[in-house]
C-alpha cells in the first residue's frame, strides 16, 4: 500500500517555472487529506513557494503533511504549524572551490556545443548553493520557447555528456526542457527519497514517483533505478488524471 505520493514539479505538476494550474491545484488539495505528499524538482525552494505553495488551495495543518525537495532532494523543508514557517532540514551544499570548477566546465561544455550562441532571457547558469543549473535559453525564458528548443532531448544529452566527461567527480544530469543540473555525486533524487524515508519511516514499496525526466539521463530517473515504483507523464494534464485515478481507488 502506498502511503507517500512523490512528484517532479516543472513538467509534472506545473508548465516550466509557471504557477500550479487551478485543476491541479484542487487535486493535490484532496490528495493530500489521504497521503503525505512530495515534490522534488531543481529550482530553488523560492521557486517552490512561487509556483507551487502559493497556489496550493489547503488548509495550513495539511501543509504538514507536505514535504518540499528543491535543487533534485539536496535540500529538505518541512512545515511547523506553531512557527507558520518552512524549516530546512539539510542542505548539501558546494563550497567554493567545487563551484568553480563546476562552472568553469559549463563554460567550456557551453562554447563546445555552440549553445553560446542561443536567444536567451536572463542567466544561463544560475548559482543554486547545492546545485549549478545550466538553462540554455537562460532562467527566464517563456515556456513556448522552451518546448520548441530540444524536442528530441539530444540538445541536453549533447551537453550533458560533454561536461560530465570534465566533472566526473560531479552528479550531471538533463533537468528541465532546456537544462541541465550539476550536483554532488550521490547526492539526486534518489539521495532525497532515502531521506524521505528516514523522515516519515517507510520503505521504498510505499511511495509512487510520478514525473517526466524518468528516461535514463533524466533527473527523474535515479528514483526509477532505485526501484521505487514509478509512473512517467508527458505534462501536468496526465498528472492530473493519475491523482484522480489514484483518489478514486483509495
Amino acid at each position: 500500500m502506498k502511503k507517500v505520493i512523490a512528484f517532479d514539479l516543472d513538467g509534472t505538476l506545473a508548465p516550466s517555472k509557471s504557477p500550479l494550474p487551478d485543476e491541479m491545484s484542487e487535486s493535490l488539495g484532496k490528495l493530500l487529506n489521504k497521503y503525505e505528499v512530495c515534490v522534488i524538482s531543481g529550482g530553488r525552494f523560492e521557486q517552490f513557494e512561487s509556483q507551487l505553495i502559493a497556489n496550493l488551495k489547503v488548509s495550513k495543518h495539511l501543509l504538514a503533511r507536505l514535504h518540499i525537495m528543491p535543487t533534485c532532494g539536496t535540500r529538505y523543508y518541512r512545515y511547523e504549524d506553531i512557527s507558520d514557517k518552512w524549516i530546512m532540514r539539510y542542505a548539501e551544499d558546494f563550497t567554493k572551490v567545487e563551484k568553480r570548477r563546476i562552472i568553469d566546465a559549463l563554460v567550456q561544455g557551453v562554447k563546445h556545443c555552440g549553445f553560446d550562441r542561443e536567444k536567451t532571457w536572463g542567466n544561463q547558469i544560475e548559482d543554486r548553493n547545492s546545485q549549478i543549473t545550466f538553462s540554455a535559453l537562460g532562467q527566464e525564458a517563456p515556456v513556448e520557447a522552451k518546448e520548441k528548443w530540444d524536442t528530441t532531448k539530444e540538445k541536453r544529452a549533447k551537453l550533458r555528456d560533454y561536461v560530465a566527461q570534465l566533472i566526473p567527480e560531479f552528479e550531471v544530469r538533463s533537468g528541465g526542457s532546456t537544462s541541465i543540473d550539476i550536483t554532488k555525486l550521490g547526492i539526486d533524487k534518489a539521495y532525497g527519497m532515502q531521506k524521505l524515508m528516514a523522515e516519515v519511516e517507510i520503505g521504498k514499496d510505499e511511495i509512487l514517483f510520478v514525473g517526466d525526466r524518468l528516461d535514463e539521463n533524466g533527473n527523474d530517473y535515479p528514483v526509477k533505478a532505485m526501484k521505487i515504483d514509478t509512473i512517467a507523464v508527458r505534462d501536468w494534464r496526465e498528472t492530473v488524471a493519475i491523482i484522480e485515478t489514484i483518489l478514486a481507488f483509495s
